[in-house]
């Protein structure tokens, strides 16, 4: 395996953690059993690049075929759910709030990148719509899929510049990939965009106009 793969892998590991972290904590959240802490994590995790597997006509998706991005979300909600368990000090529900945005916004932001590079390497270098599309489809995804199936509504929907930090950080890497930035300092340059605003939204409040009540 070449340096860049194994640079690849990785971050493709962290964002699968991350996002099954999430998971599992918005399954801990509403008290949903370990069974439903798992598939949540799960489909945090993989639910993303299944989608963008469908529309780049990927078959199957890549998850049935690298079974490594399955088993590390299964065990990382696994131990996130009984850590959470046998913790002994009181669980405040802000808690749970904070730690679901953080590594939700670490997940995004690297499966937005992911997601542009997987459009790229699959042929479609020159379509910057498409490829900004899937990136920003990798990236929200998984995390609607969780919302949904946890009965919330999808931070994507609410929360604080959340699609609009997908999308930026989609634009950047796609502009970066046709430079020549090493692609691994391109894609944590770029993940690290979306995570920043994501971090920073969160902080200020910041959010897209609504009509007031």
């Amino acid at each position: 395996m070449e340096l860049a793969e194994l640079i690849l892998l990785i971050i493709k590991l962290i964002g699968t953690i991350a996002f099954s972290v999430s998971g599992a904590l918005v399954a801990i959240d509403k008290q949903l059993d370990i069974f439903g802490a798992m598939v949540l994590g799960v489909i945090a995790a993989v639910g993303g690049g299944v989608l963008r597997d469908i529309l780049l006509g990927i078959s199957p998706p890549m998850m049935f075929k690298e079974f490594m991005f399955v088993t590390t979300a299964f065990t990382t909600a696994f131990l996130v759910f009984w850590i959470e368990y046998f913790r002994t000090f009181t669980k405040h529900r802000y808690y749970y709030l904070q730690v679901i945005n953080i590594f939700d916004a670490i997940g995004l932001g690297i499966f937005t990148v992911v997601g542009v590079n997987t459009a790229l390497v699959y042929g479609h270098s020159d379509n910057w719509f498409l490829a900004v599309f899937i990136g920003t489809t990798t990236g929200i995804s998984g995390g609607v899929m969780r919302d949904v199936l946890a009965g919330r509504i999808p931070m994507v929907l609410r929360k604080q510049v959340y699609a609009l930090a997908s999308i930026t950080g989609a634009v950047i890497y796609y502009i970066l990939y046709h430079t020549e930035m090493f692609l691994t300092v391109a894609m944590f340059f770029s993940a690290s965009i979306v995570m920043l605003i994501r971090f920073l939204a969160m902080y200020f409040k910041w959010s897209l106009p609504r009509v007031p009540q």
